[in-house]
């Protein structure tokens, strides 16, 4: 696909306009206080020394026979060109020029007038001695005496100057580092805290377990329950724990090399325990790992958490929302165990299923928008093939066949842009296409419902409102943005903006609300019932920005041409995060969102997935092709052109420009 902001005009600032020559010199005097010293010298001197054709005091100084006199090298090139005196016009010729001594020596004269007025009192001194003026060594005494006092004046000041510097810096460098010693503190203090409060907790959890597994034993009576329990060593009761262990071990004694039905079993059962126990043990580990990775980012995550919600502890209606009662946690603490367990529960993703979208009548097959339904039951896929076709999701997943029939498929005009299901009528679905128009299509009929053709160029993104269902709001490069109602046929709202309109979204909170991505590098955030000016415009995409994603009523994401995704809150106008790691400068390569990770394509043909607290990439995937060797020229010139998460599920969808359609699930 083409850069989106492809002919897109950025609105540009006009310079002020600059005064005009006439005004600059309208008053002539305005600016003597910024002039240097020797033009006003200059402007001193009678204009009668000044040669008529330069304006300048004369050099050389030649006169004519009517009388006027000129620089010599002024005259002279004029008496090339013309025969006349440009004062009065009469009759000239080189040969009637004469030196003029008289004016040469009152031009001397008033130059060393206008450089003494200037000198300072040391270079009168200095010409003074140098024109040979008498100074007896009484004065000479006293002159060197009152220099040398001035010296040491001079350099007492100076030597207090460069203290008073070097003072200020240190009392800056030291006021510095205590608020950073003070900041430090504060973070020990949070830090010291949560341990204490993670500490009591996780002896809380070692005693429920330990009360848990008494309980199982009195009332099963089984040995196996021992021999799980010796996999589970209690920290808080280290006797309890061995007695428990040999209590184990007797029981399996009381029956040696017994390999009837009964013994199996618990041998299985004692295995599996095993098994079990080493299995948490490596991912407990390969957790740790991925801490690692991330620490730093990490650290910022948790401590500005702590440090916007210090000592905020949970409602009684959080804690109830929450299984486990985290006594003595704070808001930020709790906040932060959820960025952390969510973050390092996945390292990789997995191909659960594979299938071509392209057919022998469509060799383009660039998968432009791929969308879930409603129930999350059905998928469509729009592109390049002028056909948007609709899968059945489980079929796709649970079918091992190499070809995955689409259940509808309806055929188009024109090239397609963007798709959007409806979130109330299971069975429509708006899309938008190259020749501007906005379509609502039918999937049980496979017929259009409505027609919109009012855009003037390609419409490049359509998005139903998650309230109003109703409602739906298109974006295209004729710079408008219109509002659509399904039960009228033409717009019920316009906004005319400076730029092409690369995508646009409802807030999922409000039928009110749009964000709006451009080509100026800029999202304008409108309250539809004022639309003449944006309630936001955020500023911090370098490029034309392509996609717009509600992760809730107030989180926004948005991806750009620059190579980077952002996240906005709109509730408080501000940025709250810049992700890089992808690639994209000029293709549209998809956006997603879900409560937790941001994912996008990239232009080296991989997948991103980001956690919205986190800058770097949790992980990703790059497409392969069977029948694509990585060897090929044309390998670099795939793209991933489409993606979409199934709901809050760690389940994605994403398509590329070959056609490829991978449905990919977040793994440890």
């Amino acid at each position: 696909m083409e850069e989106c902001s492809t002919g897109a005009l950025v609105p540009a600032v006009k310079p002020e306009p600059k005064p005009s020559s006439i005004e600059a010199s309208a008053d002539p005097g305005s600016n003597d206080v910024d002039r240097p010293t020797h033009e006003k010298g200059l402007m001193e001197v009678d204009k009668d020394l000044l040669c008529p054709i330069c304006m300048q005091l004369v050099k050389d100084a030649f006169l004519t026979a009517c009388g006027h006199s000129f620089c010599y090298m002024c005259i002279i090139t004029h008496l090339r060109n013309k025969s006349d005196c440009p004062c009065c016009a009469q009759f000239l010729s080189t040969n009637q020029l004469f030196p003029n001594f008289l004016l040469d020596k009152l031009l001397k004269k008033a130059s060393a007038r206008q450089i003494s007025k200037s000198a300072s009192p040391v270079e009168h001194f200095r010409q003074a001695l140098q024109q040979g003026c008498e100074v007896s060594i009484k004065e000479l005494d006293t002159l060197l005496t009152l220099l040398a006092e001035k010296k040491r004046k001079m350099e007492q000041e100076e030597a207090e100057r460069n203290m008073q510097i070097l003072l200020d810096f240190l009392n800056c460098l030291r006021k510095q580092k205590v608020e950073e010693l003070n900041e430090v503190q504060t973070h020990l203090q949070f830090i010291k805290e949560d341990i204490g409060a993670v500490e009591r907790r996780r002896m809380d959890l070692y005693r429920a377990r330990d009360r848990y597994s008494v309980k199982l034993r009195m009332l099963g009576g089984d040995d196996s329950i021992s021999g799980a329990r010796k996999s589970w060593p209690s920290s808080i009761d280290n006797n309890t724990s061995s007695l428990s262990g040999r209590a184990g071990m007797s029981s399996w004694n009381l029956q040696p090399k017994k390999l009837d039905g009964w013994g199996l079993q618990k041998k299985d059962a004692l295995s599996a325990s095993d098994s079990q126990y080493m299995t948490q043990s490596g991912l407990a580990v390969a957790r740790k790992k991925r801490v690692h990775s991330q620490f730093d980012e990490l650290q910022e995550c948790y401590l500005q958490k702590r440090r916007q919600m210090a000592n905020q502890p949970y409602t009684q209606q959080e804690r109830d929302k929450n299984v486990m009662q985290r006594e003595g946690y704070t808001t930020g603490l709790a906040d932060f165990q959820s960025v952390l367990t969510t973050l390092t529960r996945y390292s990789r993703m997995r191909v659960i299923a594979e299938l071509r979208h392209g057919d022998l009548f469509h060799p383009a097959n660039i998968v432009s928008s791929i969308e879930f339904d409603r129930d999350y039951e059905l998928f469509a896929t729009a592109g390049v093939s002028r056909c948007i076709k609709v899968f059945d999701f489980s079929s796709v997943v649970n079918d091992p066949a190499d070809v995955h029939c689409p259940v509808v498929e309806m055929p188009t005009r024109s090239k397609l842009s963007c798709l959007s299901w409806n979130k109330f009528t299971k069975n429509h679905i708006a899309s938008t296409d190259y020749e501007g128009i906005v379509t609502v299509w039918d999937v049980n009929t496979r017929q259009s419902v409505m027609e919109y053709e009012e855009h003037e160029k390609r419409a490049w993104s359509v998005d139903f409102s998650c309230t109003e269902p109703t409602r739906l709001v298109s974006g295209s490069d004729d710079c408008k943005v219109k509002v659509w109602c399904t039960r009228q046929e033409t717009s019920v709202l316009d906004i005319d903006m400076k730029a092409n309109i690369c995508c646009v979204k409802y807030n999922p909170g409000s039928s009110n609300c749009i964000a709006v991505g451009s080509a100026d590098h800029h999202i304008h955030y409108y309250d539809l019932r004022n639309p003449s000016q944006p309630l936001h415009v955020f500023t911090g995409h370098k490029k034309a920005v392509s996609y717009v994603k509600f992760l809730s009523n107030y989180e926004l994401a948005s991806a750009s041409t620059d190579s980077t995704l952002r996240l906005w809150n709109v509730k408080e106008n501000i940025p709250v995060r810049t992700f890089k790691g992808h690639t994209n400068e000029k293709n549209f390569v998809g956006l997603t969102v879900n409560g937790e990770y941001i994912a996008c394509g990239s232009e080296t043909n991989e997948v991103f997935v980001y956690h919205k607290e986190i800058s770097k990439p949790v992980t990703w995937h790059r497409f392969g092709s069977p029948d694509l060797d990585d060897t090929d020229d044309d390998a670099g010139s795939y793209f991933i052109s489409a993606v979409c998460w199934k709901s809050d599920s760690p389940t994605m969808l994403t398509a590329n420009s070959q056609g490829t359609i991978k449905v990919l699930v977040l793994a440890a």
